[in-house]
């Protein structure tokens, strides 16, 4: 009678071992691998929610101070103007009076008050005004304040006038917003620069 080897056709427990390090790898691989698209995609949506709302909040700054005019009880156009804050008269509700608006930074949020004139003969009530948050996680800069005033000589290199501000030299106002969701995390901080001449300051030459 002949003898015949018998294979073993089972798996050895290095074979095995090895096998569920493997597995575990690529599972760990593709794990995070969907946790770094997961990541990048909500960045990029973050990112891009927050340069339109930036682009949107400055196209409203610009519209309304581009109106700016005298209020209704003879003040000039602009009541304040510094690196943080502005104030101004215009009519953003369209009912025929010029409203008190004022821009102005509070810690990270850009805030917007509004003051309906009211009473016989009109006033603005400071106790009347309407306060919003339009733009939180602002990030200040030294070197970009969010606003900047030029007069009637700028030319797009001209320098900004000096704080304090003479606001009767003011004629035209540059915003800029810089905003940073995460400072702990990609991307860099967004900037929206826009600009506006005001029409009721225009020098008559």
């Amino acid at each position: 009678m002949k003898k015949t080897n018998q294979h073993n056709s089972g798996f050895t427990l290095v074979e095995i071992l090895v096998s569920v390090f493997v597995i575990t790898v690529i599972t760990l691989a593709i794990s995070t691998f969907q946790k770094d698209v997961f990541s990048l995609s909500t960045t990029l949506q973050s990112s891009l929610s927050a340069q339109l709302d930036a682009r949107h909040v400055t196209k409203i700054m610009v519209a309304e101070l581009r109106e700016a005019s005298p209020s209704n009880n003879g003040a000039y156009p602009i009541a304040l103007a510094s690196s943080t804050g502005i104030t101004f008269y215009s009519d953003v509700n369209n009912d025929g009076l010029k409203d008190r608006v004022r821009y102005f930074l509070s810690g990270k949020e850009i805030k917007m008050g509004v003051v309906v004139p009211t009473g016989n003969p009109l006033v603005y009530n400071d106790a009347n005004e309407k306060l919003s948050t339009i733009v939180s996680d602002f990030v200040a800069s030294s070197t970009l304040p969010l606003f900047q005033y030029y007069s009637s000589t700028y030319d797009g290199t001209t320098a900004p006038l000096s704080v304090p501000i003479n606001i009767p030299l003011v004629r035209l106002v540059k915003i800029n917003l810089i905003i940073d969701k995460d400072p702990n995390h990609s991307p860099v901080p967004l900037i929206v620069t826009s600009q506006v001449n005001i029409r009721n300051l225009k020098d008559n030459l």
